[in-house]
């Protein structure tokens, strides 16, 4: 997402929020510079995404409590950060807030007494070789969906750009190429916008994630650009898994939540249904393995499962 877009986004959304409960204006907390002198400008880099990270998830937290939807974020850097620091929370958001925001400050002098160029967009080298994926392979999923009329289909997404905040991804299904494509944050969150018609989350997965670490996000049916479902968890299993070859550090997320209301041939606004499941993913990359959902609204009920991992063509 451009990132004048996504900030004129946010500062939309803050202007019609006016009426949400806030107190003063965050103030920075003074960080001293001095604690990342002798930094490299990557790894200043890496800490300013760390932080703005931080930052989005407090929003989010914000916002999930007073209930008002009031900031729609996007991936990792595309944060906007003056509209984001201008939020109003109160009590620990706002001391969480204020830190991070001291922080970003002194990180950004440092960035330019050292004379930093441009943050790169592309992944740095070392880090992409660290994946258990690499640009061009594709990930095989089996889908199964709940319908019985519908056949088991295979979901391909072919990894097309390793960028230093989020990967992409093309899709196909059998073979056939979907409009759109698939971006996700290097923990597994998707960018919700422009997508493939797929079941997409946001600000559900955190970056490594522990054995008992409790989880919320939303969740979005394949159709949705704003998610109608909310979604918690609960990691209750880490370890390793080999799939072709593919050494993946895999975290498992056992998954409750609310769906919208169904009925044939209408989804109904007021009212929601239980939704269940379990959610499999690789910690260094967001990569997913597993996706298990049930719910009595179909556009929440899929099983889907990573069966292969195809290199890239030669």
């Amino acid at each position: 997402m451009p990132r004048g877009a996504t900030g004129l986004a946010l500062l939309l959304a803050l202007t019609l929020a006016g009426c949400a409960t806030r107190s003063a204006d965050v103030r920075p907390r003074t960080t001293d510079a001095a604690a990342y002198a002798g930094w490299s400008c990557p790894r200043l880099f890496d800490e300013i995404d760390r932080v703005q990270a931080r930052a989005a998830d407090v929003a989010y937290a914000v916002d999930a409590r007073v209930g008002n939807n009031m900031i729609a974020l996007g991936l990792g850097v595309a944060v906007f950060w003056p509209a984001l620091v201008a939020m109003r929370p109160d009590g620990e958001d706002a001391r969480r807030l204020a830190g991070l925001k001291g922080q970003f400050e002194a990180l950004q002098s440092v960035v330019k007494s050292s004379n930093c160029p441009p943050a790169p967009s592309q992944m740095a080298a070392a880090r992409a070789q660290a994946l258990p994926v690499g640009l061009g392979d594709r990930l095989v999923y089996e889908d199964r969906m709940p319908e019985p009329s519908l056949a088991t289909r295979r979901l391909g997404l072919r990894l097309t750009a390793l960028n230093r905040d989020h990967l992409e991804f093309s899709v196909d299904v059998d073979g056939l190429p979907m409009p759109g494509i698939w971006h996700q944050d290097l923990v597994g969150n998707t960018l919700l916008e422009g997508r493939a018609a797929l079941i997409g989350w946001r600000r559900l997965l955190k970056p490594d994630l522990q054995l008992g670490q409790v989880v919320y996000g939303d969740i979005a049916a394949a159709g949705e650009v704003m998610p109608s479902g909310r979604v918690r968890g609960q990691v209750v299993a880490i370890g390793p898994q080999l799939l072709d070859g593919r050494h993946f550090d895999v975290a498992v997320i056992e998954l409750f939540g609310d769906a919208p209301l169904f009925r044939p041939g209408i989804e109904l606004s007021v009212g929601s249904t239980r939704m269940d499941g379990v959610m499999a993913v690789d910690r260094s990359s967001g990569v997913l393995m597993r996706l298990e959902l049930t719910s009595s609204n179909p556009d929440y009920a899929l099983r889907r499962r990573l069966v292969a991992v195809e290199r890239a063509p030669r």
